[in-house]
């Protein structure tokens, strides 16, 4: 590793391929990106440039594979660790077709993975996390130099592991003058609010983004939806107060920053408890009952910190009826979306571990302590 140091601070200017497969399992992206070497004091404005990306839906027959793997047999996440390695390989190799280059015009793939399981610091509980996608077949399909198993060195020193786009979001926001809140929407809502110094960049999951969301569509319709598009089914529903006060008093939301959580808090167990309680709910209230929960829970992680400004990434920024929710929460702060800045709501998390991979190919901490709650900043990947 220390080899790749030497040989790599000789670069000024890095191609990098960031992989991402993120907790809602529906598809991996992979970004394109050109950094040039940021060496200052500040670590401010970043030199990066979006080159191409790429979304690659799962078949129907892998979200389900990937579903169970999260409470799966042993030899069933061996068999999908490498079949995920496979599958993120075809997509390097076709995001460098449509771009027009080779594997030699590539420095490294930073590989994020599929998170399977993640265990946040508790009482009792060693924190752990696992995803799988195995980064060996990536480097062998591609011939490129593979950095992938992110979060780990942040849990040895003592951190969640997350959230870890907390750098990026800094190199890409972090301003003199403002304080910025960028908030990703995903399966897991999370934010990081930003302004002119690193070790003042506060970053932690708000709590369940689309995951309830997504769950209870798919376990109370028979058709083939898999989540509410554009908020569709919650716009028609009416909010059930007293739902939606049982959910807000989940643990997970009187918990301090730094924090993160996963579907092992919010994904298919929870929405199956919560439908056979409030079975008599009408689907529709539900939904919006859900929907109401990922607004006022993020509104009520982020206001405390008093940003000038909410830029808001992920999948959930595609509905319409939540960010109509977050809007009206939020009133009197500019409220804009990713895209505004030049990079897509697909392709930003994905642009992120690029980013987090040129940090770890230059030798240069990825992590931020007063994000994770390490105890010191740490390289980051294998």
């Amino acid at each position: 590793m220390f080899r790749i140091f030497a040989l790599m601070a000789k670069k000024n200017i890095f191609k990098i391929i960031g992989i991402m497969s993120g907790t809602s399992h529906d598809g991996v992206d992979a970004a394109l990106v050109e950094i040039r070497s940021h060496f200052v004091p500040n670590d401010q404005g970043l030199n990066l440039r979006l080159i191409n990306h790429i979304h690659v839906p799962y078949r129907k027959t892998l979200r389900v594979d990937i579903a169970k793997a999260f409470n799966g047999n042993t030899e069933h996440i061996c068999r999908l660790n490498y079949v995920l390695g496979e599958i993120f390989a075809k997509a390097v190799l076709s995001l460098l077709k449509t771009a027009g280059l080779t594997s030699s015009d590539i420095d490294a793939v930073a590989s994020h993975g599929q998170t399977i399981y993640h265990i946040p610091p508790s009482k009792g509980k060693n924190t752990s996390t696992l995803q799988i996608g195995e980064a060996a077949i990536i480097a062998e399909r591609t011939k490129i130099l593979t950095v992938s198993d992110f979060r780990a060195r942040d849990i040895a020193a003592g951190g969640n592991g997350a959230p870890l786009v907390s750098l990026p979001d800094y190199l890409l926001f972090g301003r003199a003058g403002k304080r910025r809140a960028i908030l990703n929407i995903g399966g897991i809502a999370n934010v990081t609010v930003v302004s002119e110094k690193r070790e003042d960049t506060i970053a932690f999951d708000c709590g369940p983004g689309n995951s309830l969301i997504d769950e209870a569509v798919k376990l109370s319709t028979t058709d083939k939806y898999s989540y509410d598009r554009n908020g569709s089914i919650a716009r028609q529903g009416k909010v059930n107060e007293k739902l939606l006060s049982r959910l807000l008093s989940h643990p997970y939301f009187r918990i301090g920053p730094p924090k993160s959580t996963g579907r092992e808090a919010f994904g298919t167990d929870y929405a199956k408890h919560m439908i056979k309680v409030y079975e008599k709910i009408e689907q529709r209230d539900f939904i919006c009952t859900l929907t109401h929960l990922t607004a006022v829970s993020i509104c009520r992680a982020i206001t405390p910190f008093k940003p000038d400004e909410i830029i808001v990434t992920g999948g959930g920024a595609k509905n319409s009826f939540l960010m109509t929710l977050l809007k009206d929460l939020f009133q009197g702060i500019a409220f804009r979306s990713i895209t505004d800045h030049g990079i897509p709501i697909e392709a930003k998390e994905a642009v992120s571990f690029a980013i987090l991979g040129y940090e770890t190919l230059t030798g240069r901490p990825g992590n931020i302590p007063s994000a994770t709650g390490a105890k010191h900043s740490v390289v980051l990947g294998k």
